[in-house]
């Protein structure tokens, strides 16, 4: 679904990704960790073209997201990303988010899109909160809001980039149970996030990144087993206690 080949990109002379290499398969839960500033977030965004870069290559879905020829929004339009800051539009209902960009994107009819939005509002536990603006709800229900408005989308794959870092600690369970959900229905999901409980419950495989580079690149037994790489020991030592 997801193919990494040497990617490589630069903020001016400093070297944020440096040869990123992996494959991601359908229905593969991929979790994405290491300490601040390893380049997880830029990777991420790499794929689905909010982040350009310089080198390598990028296939998603057969489509190589680095030609200067493709339709970008058409391609956005099939990964579904969600925020650490949830990016709802404020002056929008929560019926509006999960409808805007259907219609607007794919063309949908609002009816139609309105039906797609509220089936994944009620997937995600939220219907009765349709009426309201985000700054009614609180952390949690706003990020569910963005999941679901992800998923309105149809995507082929849901990229998330550290769902759950601006939430207060009793409002991440509920966005976590929405993903082991999501993971569990087979969605092919890559993961940026330091929540270890939900890469042991959920994920197939963990990349492991250090200063721009992909460390380790295994299944989650292997990771949580004896990861080989000095640096993925320690951090596992660290966050876990």
């Amino acid at each position: 679904m997801i193919k990494l080949k040497n990617v490589s990109k630069w903020y001016g002379q400093f070297q944020v990704l440096t040869n990123c290499t992996s494959q991601i398969g359908k229905g593969d839960v991929v979790v994405v960790c290491g300490p601040s500033g390893s380049g997880k977030s830029t990777l991420i965004k790499t794929i689905n073209g909010l982040e350009p870069f310089q080198k390598g290559e990028i296939i998603v879905d057969g489509v190589s997201v680095g030609d200067p020829k493709i339709n970008l929004s058409k391609l956005r339009a099939r990964i579904g990303m969600v925020f650490q800051n949830f990016e709802l539009f404020p002056h929008l209902s929560i019926r509006e988010n999960l409808t805007i960009g259907q219609v607007k994107v794919l063309g949908r009819s609002v009816d139609e899109a309105t039906e797609k939005g509220l089936k994944y509002l009620d997937r995600v536990g939220l219907i009765a909160q349709k009426d309201k603006f985000p700054s009614q709800l609180s952390g949690g229900q706003q990020q569910r809001v963005a999941i679901a408005r992800a998923l309105s989308m149809d995507p082929i794959v849901m990229l998330f980039d550290e769902p759950t870092s601006a939430l207060d600690p009793e409002m991440i369970n509920e966005v976590l149970d929405v993903m082991v959900g999501l993971a569990q229905e087979g969605m092919t999901m890559m993961v940026v996030t330091h929540e270890m409980g939900f890469a042991k419950k959920v994920a197939n495989r963990v990349m492991f990144m250090d200063r721009g580079l992909v460390v380790e690149d295994c299944t989650k037994d292997e990771f949580f087993g004896a990861p080989r790489a000095s640096r993925a020991r320690d951090f596992l030592a660290k966050i876990i206690h």
